[in-house]
């Protein structure tokens, strides 16, 4: 096993701990929507796709909501600590600098994107979201709270991305039928 893979088994390790029960998965989901969207994606957004939400996994690192006035402080804060932590499991490896460099960049711009590649990562997490945490999200935080969230995330997708999102359906059927009045809401339909 090489350096890299060392890197991402302990990735894996930290976010298996995550008291948010969808964040392995997501974790998971959120590379492989990665590689759907650019399948020759590089080592650094690999790893990036991984570890972007390592800090929820680290209670007594964790930022939270209530912290913060707006959500868009609280998440730009979360990607720096995800960010912040990565770098230090990656310096921990001997990681080239320039990967872990790269890495850093891409996760602390993985809500807002800005560039090509982080605008990959944005969209492959926004995309998981969608498909992996929305549900878990509803039970948690009730529909006023999951249609501002939904809103926020869908807004940020192009639009070929937000056709794919249309297609998602949702086992619970009062979420489903909510994302599909949130999705004509955002789309200007209602």
């Amino acid at each position: 096993m090489d350096k890299i893979d060392r890197v991402k088994k302990k990735i894996e390790e930290i976010i298996k701990k995550s008291s948010v029960p969808e964040d392995p998965i997501h974790s998971k989901n959120t590379l492989q929507w990665l590689l759907k969207l650019k399948p020759d994606a590089d080592e650094a957004l690999r790893i990036a796709a991984l570890g972007h939400d390592i800090e929820r996994a680290i209670e007594e690192r964790k930022v939270k909501r209530e912290d913060y006035e707006s959500y868009d402080e609280f998440k730009s804060s979360h990607a720096l600590n995800s960010a912040n932590i990565l770098k230090e499991i990656m310096d921990a490896y001997n990681i080239q600098k320039e990967l872990t460099d790269d890495v850093f960049f891409l996760v602390s711009h993985h809500e807002i994107g800005g560039t090509k590649r982080a605008d990959l990562l944005k969209n492959a997490d926004t995309l998981s979201f969608f498909q992996v945490n929305l549900p878990h999200y509803f039970n948690r935080n009730g529909e006023e709270e999951t249609e501002r969230r939904f809103l926020w995330g869908y807004n940020k997708l192009p639009k070929s991305l937000k056709k794919i999102v249309n297609e998602f359906h949702y086992q619970n059927k009062e979420l489903d039928s909510r994302v599909r009045v949130w999705i004509k809401k955002a789309d200007g339909a209602c």
